[in-house]
């Protein structure tokens, strides 16, 4: 009987955790878009095309194209690539990772 109630306990806290994560993930995409629409020095939108963001910049990769998955655009935004600057000096840890997950959704690439 007992772990019934154990089993019952873990359900619910998953149900309680599930918005949570949502809202979660609402935010960091909400913070990714607006980094790479203005927030980030230069804006990821000179530069590329990206159409959840409106953007039509012709120098860097069309991502809707290319679909990147967050790694390859967190490691693009630590590091540089081509004529990309590094952001690694002007973003933080966390302002990466929202901004690499927001790409990747935003092209296609993560559901």
């Amino acid at each position: 009987m007992k772990s019934h109630y154990l089993q019952a306990a873990a359900c619910l806290g998953l149900l309680v955790t599930l918005p949570t994560v949502a809202a979660d993930e609402a935010s960091q995409f909400a913070l990714g878009k607006k980094l790479f629409m203005q927030s980030s020095q230069p804006a990821c939108v000179l530069c590329h095309t990206l159409k959840d963001a409106d953007a039509t910049g012709a120098v860097g990769p069309v991502l809707d194209e290319l679909k990147p998955d967050a790694l390859r655009v967190a490691k693009a935004l630590r590091d540089g690539i081509g004529q990309m600057p590094s952001y690694k000096a002007s973003l933080s840890e966390a302002q990466i990772l929202a901004l690499a997950k927001y790409v990747s959704k935003a092209s296609g690439a993560a559901k």
